[in-house]
């Protein structure tokens, strides 16, 4: 170990959120909150004005976004955890809140963004941090904090606004180098030398068991709460992470063009990429030299090479090919058997690691932090598995984040293990899991096995989500108690009543699995469905592709059956292709939604935060003529809308005042209402015996001017 100054920018760990002393746990947060804060910043002042607005790849938005983005995320959420009454600038809070996760290796967004200055993105955020600072310092806060807790979205936001540190690092480090700047407090690590040679050290069988609760003391995201219990069986791993110069071995064998090594994946992104060594070397007449994030050094041999999921496991497939062992990638909960192994406590293993900024904005020698009988068990570089990331028994989401883990529950994001130089806070627990597509980049290393049995994956099964569930079953299941399906009969309804309509573009609010937004299809030329949640759009968009879905309805107690859905069955599938799904939030909608013939609003307004805010805008998202259609049970509760809110269902000047009299209301500037409101029955199914019987007003609304 080689000790060395603590720089300035060096991370404090995740506070203890189960303290009782109040006062004391306010003040850790807020200095929490401002040193996460100011890093952020800080990371920021590497790149020129350029380097804000120029793409760093094609597959995400310029950075400029992503300076703006985590701001906005603690508006959002502080807004839905109900701590702030009001938005700070609605449409910063559009354009900065939806289109971080990393797209298909092959899908590029070529659409074109307006992006605001540098300067007026910087005061957006120091509004936004004095907001929030007021809000640590002025807010009861009754200790300790879990996760029902309301002040969870401050911590939230701010371990939110530390994955984006690293992402953001990482995106620097594949922007053009003329668009990055040196900065004192962001200077790499400067010893290096030749490799050690990479020995295998064997760990025993392991029983593993994992059982995370809302009681530990730390923050988590959803997919670390739970239970799960596995015995692994012994094998044999790298006592180093794989070098610089250990992988020079298969780049120099010709690795990149052989086929044979590569997944059917792996070869279309090589093919993709043209790819014939490590992203982030780089061919010189000096040699091989190495990209950093703000700088270009000669090639530190004994530093861990960074590659993507296909490259770590095509050179295993080499390793396995020369040494006639079953190399491969470990397993997540071989990774968790291999800590175990170390015999040292998360604490020791921690304050001796290459982690939070300890030791410099970079990698170092793959021999500096030894942990037991290995190297950089955590730290340095993340480290890839074989395992696609699926959710633990006892899985729930986050009422305010339900989409923070449930998208990648699709077999494409495989778990990342150990932290980076720059992971802190939540990143650097041990039960943290976090999981990127096989062809990303995030400081990410790896270190490989060789093992007699065979890995049992695991299947994500996204679809056994409760709520989820119960929305296909409703939107695409079989008919309970004679009742139709409703987003049929809803289109049906308004197609019947609209003879005249222009069926040029259609809108579906709050579409939910999807079912009215293809039904619409049969109609229009274009639909849109948008809904707030992602883990319920990706339904949608899994239909619109591939035509089918599976999922699981619950019977009784931990009983399920199996279903399946097919928009064949409902001759849907030829219209598919004429949906797009998106994820927004409908009181504050980006501008490009507009210009819509018909939009159906089903089931919607008594579950938004501002639906008087929804109801006075919506007319601008409608053409002259064009139509609304809003149904609601009106099932008005403080829980989704403060009462304040609400759009009726109380008195008023000592006389009912319903939400049909507030509709008229406030839809009155610029509608007229067009037939007498009618009622629509639906059943929501939730077990075999227990069901929603529900009742929605109708009504159709025709914008005038």
């Amino acid at each position: 170990m080689h000790h060395t100054l603590k720089p300035p920018l060096s991370l404090d760990s995740s506070p203890n959120l189960q303290q009782h002393d109040a006062e004391q746990l306010r003040q850790d947060i807020k200095n929490y909150f401002l040193q996460t804060f100011s890093c952020y910043e800080s990371l920021f002042e590497c790149l020129t004005e350029q380097g804000f607005y120029h793409k760093a790849i094609a597959l995400r938005h310029p950075l400029i976004f992503y300076y703006g983005h985590t701001a906005t995320f603690f508006v959002n959420k502080l807004l839905l955890a109900k701590l702030i009454p009001e938005r700070v600038d609605p449409h910063f809070e559009a354009l900065f809140a939806i289109g971080v996760d990393e797209m298909s290796w092959d899908d590029l967004d070529d659409r074109h963004y307006a992006w605001p200055s540098i300067q007026a993105v910087h005061a957006y955020r120091q509004k936004v941090k004095a907001l929030v600072l007021h809000l640590i310092d002025t807010q009861p806060l009754q200790a300790p904090i879990n996760w029902q807790h309301p002040w969870w979205a401050v911590m939230m936001a701010i371990e939110h606004e530390r994955i984006h540190l690293e992402t953001s690092s990482v995106l620097i480090r594949q922007q053009q180098l003329e668009y990055v700047l040196s900065h004192p407090q962001w200077r790499p690590y400067t010893q290096h030398a030749q490799a050690p040679l990479n020995t295998l050290v064997s760990v025993p069988p392991t029983d593993v068991c994992l059982y995370k609760t809302h009681a530990n003391p730390f923050y988590g995201w959803d997919n670390e709460y739970g239970v799960h219990k596995v015995h692994v069986k012994a094998f044999a791993a790298s006592r180093y992470l794989v070098s610089n110069q250990e992988f020079l071995g298969f780049v120099e064998d010709d690795g990149y063009t052989q086929p044979k090594l590569w997944s059917t994946e792996g070869q279309a992104w090589l093919e993709f990429s043209q790819a014939k060594h490590p992203t982030f070397w780089l061919a010189s007449a000096q040699g091989w030299q190495l990209r950093l994030m703000t700088d270009v050094v000669t090639m530190p041999w004994n530093w861990p090479v960074e590659i993507n999921f296909h490259e770590a496991k095509a050179f295993c497939n080499w390793k396995s090919k020369i040494t006639g062992e079953k190399v491969r990638l470990p397993s997540e909960d071989e990774w968790y058997a291999l800590y175990q192994n170390t015999h040292l406590s998360p604490e020791q293993i921690q304050q001796y690691a290459n982690l939070q900024l300890n030791l410099a904005a970079s990698s170092c020698p793959v021999d500096h932090f030894i942990h037991g009988e290995f190297y950089d068990v955590q730290g340095n570089v993340w480290q890839w598995t074989e395992t696609p990331i699926y959710p633990f028994d006892g899985f729930q989401v986050h009422p305010l984040y339900d989409d923070f883990t449930t998208p990648t529950f699709d077999g494409e994001h495989h778990v990342i293990k150990g932290g980076s130089w720059i992971s802190s806070g939540n990143e650097i627990l041990h039960s943290a899991r976090y999981a990127f597509r096989r062809h990303f980049f995030q400081h990410a290393g790896f270190r490989y096995v060789v093992a007699e049995a065979d890995l049992n994956p695991v299947r994500s099964h996204y679809e056994t989500d409760k709520l989820a569930a119960e929305y296909l079953e409703f939107q695409y299941g079989e008919s309970y108690f004679g009742v139709a399906n409703f987003a049929k009969s809803l289109v049906e309804l308004a197609i019947q009543q609209l003879p005249d309509l222009n069926k040029h573009k259609a809108l579906d609010l709050g579409c939910a699995t999807g079912r009215a937004s293809f039904e619409l299809a049969r109609y229009f030329d274009q639909v849109t469905g948008i809904d707030f949640s992602a883990r319920f759009i990706q339904h949608g968009v899994q239909l619109a592709e591939q035509k089918t879905i599976h999922y699981s309805m619950t019977v009784e107690g931990e009983l399920v059956e199996h279903k399946a859905c097919h928009l064949a069955d409902f001759k849907l599938d030829a219209v598919a292709d004429k949906v797009s799904f998106f994820q927004g939030d409908a009181c504050n909608l980006k501008a490009e939604f507009s210009a819509y013939d018909f939009i159906l609003a089903a089931n919607l307004i008594d579950r938004l935060h501002h639906p008087k805010d929804f109801l006075s805008d919506i007319h601008r998202r409608l053409n002259i003529g064009g139509v609304l259609m809003l149904t609601s049970p009106y099932t008005w509760l403080t829980e989704h809308t403060p009462r304040s809110e609400w759009v009726g269902g109380f008195k008023q000047n000592a006389e009912k005042f319903t939400t049909l009299d507030g509709l008229k209301v406030l839809l009155a500037p610029h509608f007229e209402m067009i037939e007498a409101p009618c009622h629509v029955e639906f059943v929501i199914r939730e077990t075999q015996r227990k069901f929603q019987h529900s009742l929605s007003e109708v009504t159709l609304w025709r914008r005038k001017y």
